[in-house]
């Protein structure tokens, strides 16, 4: 049941893609602001059509940021690295607005939650880099890129999460268990990023800010896809919901 009020935090969550927004195909993008909305906050589809002025205005109207996934890979030269074989082609308007967003929310410490493309997204804003494909370059038997082509099932695998950290205080749990749909991963964290969970093969499935107390979480997993069944990805959009809040009230005081 949705909990959005009209005095809920406003969360900015940008299209998947240019064309995605363009061809008005909503399905994968409702995931995110249904999740929003279950958490009680307002969810506002950031265009990727913006102007610089536009998107600027926006962002100062906005509370919290969800960072959402995309079929779309990061271009490899934002990372100094030659492209990959199996790298897909970059959408730079889903680029420049992400990192507008970044720029924005870290500037005026309001939290936000990097999901998927998301995480890598925030990782290369700071100055990190990714693998750019996880098959090729870890040999790992787990199964993380998964897409629903045939009906298949989604898969999950387990994750370790470290202790003292955000994360596990959002899971209860020092293992938890996550689903899959990427190729790439986060190889070394940007600046200021911890890394706080991997998978057994060694991938990165979390992060977290450590440059201020600002709530900044990133998951290589899919939350907005698990939030009818699973308590940690509701309690992921909750505590995001909740810091957003926190932050407005301390505005105000």
């Amino acid at each position: 049941m949705s909990r959005e009020t009209h005095h809920s935090p406003r969360v900015g969550v940008p299209y998947r893609t240019r064309k995605e927004e363009v061809s008005g195909d909503a399905p994968q993008i409702e995931k995110y602001l249904k999740a929003v909305r279950m958490a009680g906050g307002t969810p506002v589809p950031v265009s990727l059509g913006l102007e610089p002025s536009e998107l600027a205005t926006l962002a100062e109207t906005l509370d919290a940021v969800v960072l959402s996934g995309s079929p779309a890979d990061i271009e490899p030269s934002l990372f100094r690295t030659a492209r990959h074989p199996e790298t897909a082609p970059a959408d730079p308007d889903r680029e420049r607005t992400d990192f507008a967003l970044i720029e924005h929310v870290l500037a005026k410490q309001k939290p936000i939650l990097a999901i998927c493309y998301g995480i890598q997204s925030l990782n290369i804003f700071l100055g990190g880099t990714l693998v750019q494909d996880i098959p090729s370059e870890v040999g790992s038997a787990i199964q993380h890129d998964w897409e629903d082509q045939r009906g298949d099932p989604e898969t999950f695998h387990a994750a370790q999460v470290e202790s003292g950290s955000r994360l596990v205080q959002i899971a209860r749990a020092g293992e938890i268990l996550v689903n899959s749909s990427h190729h790439q991963s986060i190889g070394e964290p940007g600046r200021n990023l911890r890394i706080v969970s991997r998978a057994p093969d060694g991938v990165v499935e979390a992060v977290e800010w450590t440059g201020d107390a600002n709530w900044v979480v990133g998951v290589q997993w899919h939350p907005e896809r698990m939030v009818e069944a699973d308590a940690l990805a509701r309690r992921l959009f909750q505590n995001l919901i909740d810091a957003a809040i926190a932050k407005k009230s301390a505005v105000r005081v």
